[in-house]
Formats: C-alpha cells, sequence, structure tokens
C-alpha cells in the first residue's frame, strides 16, 4: 500500500469499528425482550379492562331491572302514562344486553349489531369491544359459565316483566282497570321483584368471583413471564460476552491482513497527523483528488480537500462560487466536514457522512463522494485519523435514474400511478380545512384500441403524448396530471371548488373532442370518458376514493362516452355497478367452490326422428346459492359478461358436460345422448386458445366429436367473424356439429349466413313465442326456415311454449323445436362431481341470454 519508506497505521481505524456488530447483537435481544414484557402487560392490562367492563355492565344490567321494576309498581298503582315510559326506558338496559349476548350466541355472530345492542345497554364505547372479545371466546368456559347461567335466569324474568308490562297498559289503555286488577298486577310484579333479586345477586356474585379468580391468574402469568425473561437475559448475556471475547480475538488475529486489505480497496483513503496534514494517499485517492502522493504529503487537509454538499438531488452542475472557499467556517458543508475530520482527531470513533459531497479538483472538475473519518491508534494512542473518500458518481446516476422512473411515465413523462397515489394519500391524510378538499378526474381515452390496431402502436403513443400536452394545458399551477397506466389519466385538482372542477373537467372534454393528429394520410382523433369525484369529507382512504373514480369513469361510457359523470354517493347507476361487483364476487367464489350445476333440455324433431331414438339436448346452466338455492342466470349473468367472467363459465360448462357425456356412456340403461349442444360466449369464440382446448378435452374423456354441437350467438359470431370461421371449420373437420344461436334478432343476419358454414339454425324466440298473434313475427320465422332450408342448414324454433306454437311450427316445416311444450330443464343425469374451478378468466362479450335456457320467456334456468 504505501510506498518504501512511508509511515502507515491505517489498519488502526478498525478497532473502532468491531466493537459495532457486538453492540448490534446485544441491543437486539433486549429490545426484543423488552417487546415480549410489554405485549404480556398489555394484554394483562385489557383482560382485566375487560373484566372491568363486565362488573360495570352488570352493575348497569341490575340497576336497570330495578329500576324497571320500581316505575312498573308506580305504573300499576296510578297508570300514569310517564311512568310506563319510565319502566320502559329502565328496562331497555338490561334487555339491551340481552339482545347483544343472544347475537354473540348466534351460530352466525353478528357483532355489529351487539355493539349496537351493547351501546343502548348504558355500556361505555371503550368497553364494548372488550365485552365481545370475552363472550365470544370464552363463553363456553369455566370462567364465564356461571356468570352467564345467572345472566340468563335474571332475562328469564325481565322476559315475563315486559309481557306483564304490555298486559298492564293494555288494560289502562282500554279503560275499567278494577282495584282486583290492580292488586293482581302488582302481585305479579312483587313475585318477578322477588324472583329476579337473588338471580341478580348470584350474578354480581359469580362475575366478582370469575374476575378476582382472572386477576390471580394474569399476576401469575406475569410474575412466570418475568421469571422465564430474567433467565433467558442472564444466559444470552453470557453468550454474548463469551462471542465478544472471540471477536476481539479473531480481529487481533486478522489485523495484519487488513492492512494489505485497505491499500487494495477502490476507495481513496487519506491519512493525517495530529495536526491534519496529510501522511499518506493511496491510489484511488490520487485519482479522485487529482493530485499526486508526492505533492500532497505534509500539506494541510484543509488545503488539499475543496468540498462543496450536493443540496438537491438533481444538481449536476458542480458547487456554487461560495462552496469552495476554504474550511473558514462560512459554508455549512465545508465547516461538516472539518468538524468530521476533528472529532477523528479526538479519538472518537468512525464518523461517517453519507451525504454525497463535490470534491472540486485543481482543474475545476468534480466528482461525487461520500466520507467516512476514523482515528488512526498506535498502541492504544491517537497518532492521526484516516479519511476514505468513496466515488458514489454512477450511484448518483442510478439513483436518479431510479427515483425519476419510480415516480414517472416514461412515454409521457407524466407522474406514474404510483407516485400519484402517494400525493393522493396525502391529500387525503392531511386535516380538513373545508368539507371539499378538491377533486379528482379519472380519464380513459375513448376507442384508444382503434388508433393501435388500425395505424399501429407509434400512432398510439403520440396520440397519448398529443393528450398528455393538451390536459396540462388545460390545468391550473399546482395540479397533478398522471398517466396512470394504458390509456387512462388521472388528475388531482388540490384545493378546488365543485364548480371549478366541474368546469375544468367539461373544458378537457372539450379540449379533447377538437384535438386532431395528423398520422401520414390519415386525421386520428379521439374523446375522453371522465369521471369526477369531489374528494368530501366522508371519502378517507385512497382504495375508496379510487374505486369510485373507477366507478364514475365507468358511468361515463356507460353514458356514451365522451361525457363528464360526476360521482354521487347516491347514484343508482353506480348502486347497480356495486350489486355487479358484489356478483362478481360470487360467481368467482362458485367457480372454486363448484356450485355451479348443469340441466339440459331437449330439442325435439317436428317430423320423424332421424337418429333411431336417441335425445338431442342443449346443456344449460345454473348457480346454487349459499342457502342452496337455484339462481337464474338472468341474476349473475350481466355481470360475468360485463366483468369478463364467461370464459371461466364457458370452459367449466365444457369440462363438466365432457365428464357427464363420458359418465352416462357407462350406463346401458340410460337413453343415449346423440347430439349435445353447448353454448359458447364470443370472447372464448375469440380465443385462439379455444380450439386446442376443446380438442384437449375430447381426448381426455374421450367424447366423440360428432356428438357435439356448438351454439354461437349471431351477435358474437359477427363480432369475431374471423375467428368463428376458422373454428366452425377446424372443429367440422373433426365432426362436430354448429349451431347459430339467436337468428333473426340482428339486423346483419343474411349478410353474414352464407359466411358461416354452421349445420343448424336457431330461430330467435322473441319471434317464435308471439307468431300466432303477431303476423310479423310469423312472416319472420317463414322466412327464416325457408332460407335455411334454401342453404341447406336445419332449423330450430326456441321457446316453442304451447301444443298450437307447436303445430304452427310443424306446419310451416320447421324440422326442431324446443321449448315448454317439449320438455322443460331438467338436471343432467350421472354428472360426476365438479373439480377445481378454472385458472384466472378472460374478458367476456355479451351473454345476457345465454345458459338461461327455452324454458320461457323470462324463466332463465328458473323452469
Amino acid at each position: 500500500m504505501p510506498y518504501p519508506g512511508d509511515r502507515m497505521d491505517a489498519p488502526r481505524p478498525l478497532q473502532g469499528l468491531r466493537r459495532r456488530p457486538w453492540t448490534s447483537g446485544l441491543a437486539g435481544p433486549f429490545i426484543a425482550i423488552l417487546i415480549l414484557q410489554a405485549v404480556v402487560a398489555s394484554a394483562s392490562l385489557y383482560v382485566l379492562s375487560t373484566v372491568r367492563a363486565f362488573v360495570a355492565g352488570e352493575s348497569q344490567w341490575t340497576k336497570g331491572q330495578k329500576d324497571a321494576i320500581h316505575h312498573l309498581g308506580q305504573y300499576v298503582a296510578t297508570g300514569e302514562g310517564r311512568l310506563y315510559e319510565q319502566f320502559q326506558q329502565s328496562l331497555q338496559v338490561p334487555m339491551a344486553d340481552r339482545e347483544a349476548r343472544l347475537l354473540i350466541e348466534a351460530p352466525d355472530p353478528d357483532l355489529a349489531g351487539a355493539r349496537e345492542a351493547f351501546l343502548r345497554g348504558g355500556n361505555h364505547p371503550s368497553d364494548v369491544p372488550g365485552l365481545i372479545w370475552m363472550l365470544h371466546l370464552f363463553r363456553d368456559y369455566e370462567i364465564l359459565r356461571e356468570p352467564i347461567h345467572h345472566w340468563m335466569q335474571g332475562d328469564e324474568y325481565l322476559l315475563r316483566l315486559d309481557t306483564l308490562s304490555r298486559e298492564i297498559r293494555a288494560g289502562y289503555m282500554a279503560g275499567g282497570v278494577t282495584p282486583d286488577r290492580v292488586q293482581r298486577w302488582q302481585r305479579q310484579v312483587d313475585e318477578i321483584d322477588v324472583g329476579v333479586t337473588p338471580a341478580a345477586t348470584d350474578f354480581s356474585a359469580a362475575m366478582g368471583e370469575s374476575s378476582r379468580r382472572i386477576m390471580g391468574w394474569l399476576l401469575w402469568l406475569n410474575v412466570a413471564t418475568v421469571a422465564a425473561l430474567i433467565a433467558l437475559t442472564i444466559a444470552h448475556t453470557r453468550q454474548l460476552m463469551g462471542q465478544r471475547r472471540q471477536v476481539e480475538a479473531t480481529l487481533e488475529a486478522e489485523r495484519e491482513q487488513a492492512r494489505t486489505t485497505l491499500a487494495a480497496i477502490g476507495d481513496g483513503i487519506v491519512t493525517t497527523d495530529l495536526q491534519g496534514n496529510v501522511r499518506y494517499m493511496n491510489p484511488a485517492a490520487e485519482s479522485l483528488l487529482a493530485r499526486t502522493r508526492e505533492a500532497s504529503v505534509g500539506m494541510p487537509l484543509a488545503e488539499l480537500l475543496h468540498v462543496g454538499h450536493r443540496d438537491r438531488p438533481g444538481d449536476a452542475d458542480g458547487v456554487g462560487a461560495g462552496a469552495v472557499d476554504g474550511l473558514d467556517g462560512t459554508d455549512a458543508t465545508l465547516q461538516s466536514t472539518a468538524q468530521l475530520l476533528e472529532r477523528a482527531l479526538h479519538g472518537n470513533a468512525a464518523q461517517h457522512d453519507e451525504r454525497p459531497h463535490r470534491i472540486v479538483r485543481p482543474d475545476a472538475t468534480t466528482v461525487p463522494v461520500t466520507l467516512v473519518g476514523s482515528p488512526l491508534m498506535n498502541q492504544g494512542q491517537l497518532a492521526g485519523a484516516v479519511l476514505v473518500l468513496h466515488d458514489v458518481t454512477r450511484e448518483q446516476q442510478y439513483l436518479e435514474q431510479l427515483a425519476w422512473q419510480a415516480s414517472h411515465d416514461t412515454l409521457t413523462g407524466l407522474v406514474n400511478r404510483r407516485e400519484f397515489e402517494r400525493r393522493l394519500a396525502q391529500l387525503l391524510a392531511r386535516p380538513r380545512a373545508s368539507e371539499v378538499a378538491g377533486a379528482l378526474l379519472y380519464i380513459d381515452l375513448d376507442q384508444f384500441k382503434v388508433i393501435n390496431d388500425t395505424c399501429g402502436h407509434p400512432a398510439g403513443d403520440e396520440m397519448l403524448r398529443e393528450v398528455c400536452r393538451m390536459l396540462q394545458r388545460g390545468l391550473r399551477e399546482g395540479d397533478t396530471l398522471a398517466r396512470l397506466g394504458g390509456d387512462e389519466f388521472g388528475v388531482l385538482l388540490q384545493g378546488c371548488p365543485p364548480q371549478v372542477a366541474e368546469q375544468i373537467a367539461e373544458q378537457i372534454r372539450h379540449h379533447a373532442q377538437e384535438l386532431r393528429l395528423a398520422w401520414g394520410p390519415r386525421t386520428l382523433r379521439t374523446g375522453l370518458s371522465i369521471g369526477l369525484v369531489h374528494l368530501t369529507a366522508d371519502l378517507t382512504s385512497l382504495q375508496e376514493v379510487l374505486r369510485v373514480a373507477d366507478m364514475a369513469c365507468y358511468g361515463a361510457k356507460e353514458r356514451g362516452r365522451n361525457t363528464v359523470y360526476v360521482y354521487q354517493s347516491q347514484d343508482a347507476a353506480m348502486s347497480r355497478h356495486l350489486d355487479d361487483m358484489h356478483w362478481v364476487q360470487r360467481i368467482r367464489q362458485a367457480l372454486e367452490q363448484n356450485r355451479f350445476q348443469l340441466y339440459m333440455q331437449e330439442i325435439a324433431p317436428l317430423r320423424a326422428a332421424p337418429d333411431g331414438g336417441g335425445l338431442h339436448v342443449e346443456v344449460l346452466l345454473r348457480l346454487q346459492g349459499e342457502g342452496g338455492q337455484s339462481i337464474s342466470p338472468g341474476e349473475f349473468v350481466p355481470a360475468a359478461e360485463r366483468f369478463g367472467l364467461a370464459q371461466a363459465l364457458d370452459r367449466w360448462v365444457v369440462e363438466h358436460t365432457f365428464a357427464a357425456l363420458a359418465a352416462r356412456r357407462l350406463q346401458p340403461d340410460a337413453r343415449p345422448i346423440t347430439l349435445c349442444a353447448i353454448n359458447l360466449s364470443g370472447m372464448s369464440v375469440g380465443d385462439e386458445s379455444l380450439l386446442q382446448y376443446l380438442r384437449e378435452q375430447m381426448a381426455r374423456y374421450g367424447v366423440p366429436a360428432d356428438q357435439l354441437c356448438f351454439e354461437v350467438t349471431e351477435t358474437a359470431a359477427i363480432a369475431y367473424l374471423p375467428n368463428a370461421i376458422h373454428l366452425i371449420r377446424e372443429l367440422k373437420q373433426q365432426g362436430c356439429h354448429f349451431a347459430l344461436d339467436d337468428f333473426g334478432s340482428g339486423m346483419s343476419s343474411f349478410t353474414y349466413l352464407r359466411h358461416l358454414p354452421v349445420d343448424f339454425l336457431k330461430i330467435d324466440g322473441a319471434l317464435v313465442r308471439d307468431m300466432l298473434e303477431d303476423s310479423a313475427n310469423r312472416a319472420m320465422v317463414e322466412m327464416i326456415n325457408h332460407i335455411g332450408h334454401v342453404m341447406g342448414k336445419r332449423t330450430i324454433a326456441e321457446f316453442a311454449e304451447t301444443p298450437a306454437i307447436l303445430e304452427g311450427l310443424r306446419a310451416m316445416g320447421v324440422d326442431y323445436a324446443q321449448g315448454h311444450a317439449i320438455s322443460r330443464p331438467e338436471p343432467m343425469p350421472h354428472a360426476p362431481p365438479p373439480a377445481r374451478g378454472d385458472g384466472p378468466p378472460g374478458r367476456s362479450a355479451p351473454l345476457s341470454e345465454r345458459f338461461a335456457g327455452r324454458d320461457s320467456a323470462a324463466g332463465g334456468l328458473a323452469g
């Protein structure tokens, strides 16, 4: 490390460092011990407080029942309504406690209701959680069993007292109360008083005995805990002392090795004598300071080391003019460096200054470093100091870059979701000087996917940047604009009145509507769906604000896009959205718990059956509620289609239907199913992995392809026409059949029919159901049936509800019918127990009429 002839004692600063790990290892366990003791003591105090709350509650209960008996007795004697009201007020205290106890003892405890009941019973709000906790967890234990038993005995008398009070009240209200009735009532009141007093006394005595026992147990628990902790402390201290001696011996043996190590490290090392003059510089220090060792030895470190503190993370241009005037006390950062060296020269342990300092070199260039100063010891005597300079140039660059990237979006330069949420959380955490702290705009670009799909992602990126610039022009100074992800933006309007916030939102929407972006020969445009949330006092949590903001943005889209939707807590649309979110959770749980059920409904030929008596059925779906009730798809399917659960439902139905068909083949007495129709949603049709999945499931369960018929709605087929054509052709090559469901419900039916190689046309049930009364519907059914036959497809009429409709369809030449006139949906037999649910579902296309069956006009699967 040093050149020949140099005096170097640099390794000795390690003596000041090697006690630090031992000190940390010693303090940690003791802190843990103190925390454990504090936890035990706190738990004991909480239990004692709960016991005290029970005793106080017992006092309230006893006083209430005595006051109630007293007021009822006076009411019997006088008949004054005021006394009856006082009786009811007094009786409410013990009756509210009884209600709370019953709610806690219920099979499905209602703890929130119990809390309200305890509060009505006169218990202090701070005591109520402890009362609920002890009753809920320990009511069946001996410590509370006897007090509760006496409590229940007292409640029986109070119930009798309540019943008697109603009889007395009714008697006085009816009039004509005789002295004999008054005497009889008074005797009954006295009997109840005589009976309830021992119960109250026993309750008080049992509660007191239980509290004393609990206090004794807690006392012994704390004594035992303290004893155990003392023993653990002694043992741990002995162990640490042994470790200390071993560490010191090891460090002494490695002292010589540290000399070479210090010479080889990449940090700059400068040593001084007691007067602060340079004695040694390693090569790294020479490079950092741009000075040679020979020229630096003997110079005061104050003249050699010109440093300035870098106050701002983004300041990369060096220090100011006053930052390099020397260590004369005029500059705070230079003074802190001098103090660091001074403390090291006075023999203090290593002094760390982790703040980045800029070293100004003779050529006026700078380099950022962190400083560590330590004393140099020679045989226990202070011999000087050592200053370690660590070059943090690369670290500073990385930190600046990471700090920016962590809080900003790389495409637009705006703050990102994380930083936006941090600022929003800070705003919500501040004391509210007024009811409204500001407003939040949740902005989503309308039809942005069209730009990406038609012009490519570069065009989409440029549109995002242009929208970003437009949004920034419409905001006030101090407002926060952030890109939350994809095509979503957030605006935080701090301290903005509601009317101003709505004006800003409307101006932004208007400017976006006029925005035009030239992209080659095209002119791109977009609109904004804006959800506006006023940050009122009832919105206190970050999650709640973001949730309602997303709901408001969704409300803007629901109203036709390119609108501003102001969130209102009582908004009916928002309530429906919350209901849908509730159904999403229930559907996910049902998939995980396999609470869906398969049903099937027969599709019967209207002429001679070509299959020799086999069944042609459609698979339907029901949801089994938590109480075992069967839930119609009309209740849960809208949420499934809105929040992307249709693919999961489709795959659940496919797998379980295939399993049921495989099991049915093993039943020789069961009527064979020659053709089984299974619905596929639009998004499943658009999923390129569906084809492979169906092939895997057919191979897994051994289901013949010609036994399967997949139904796709007309709307779904048109929306995903290329995928639908590919899927149909691939599966038909394997032998599968296809049906176009709800045919006739759209205006483009016949335009797209020639492109879809389906086997069946299922005539929309809305046309079939009213065809006998509506001549236009009848004509439509006839036309669809005729065109279907011309194109070589078989027709199926849905919602064939009556024999008259069947006769009309048969007269038209329709091939098949499905509805109540044929059969009602029935559970699919031989269905094995469902396996675990599928993984995360994809997004869904509309399917509100799918899985509903053909059993009634509004019935879904209820029939």
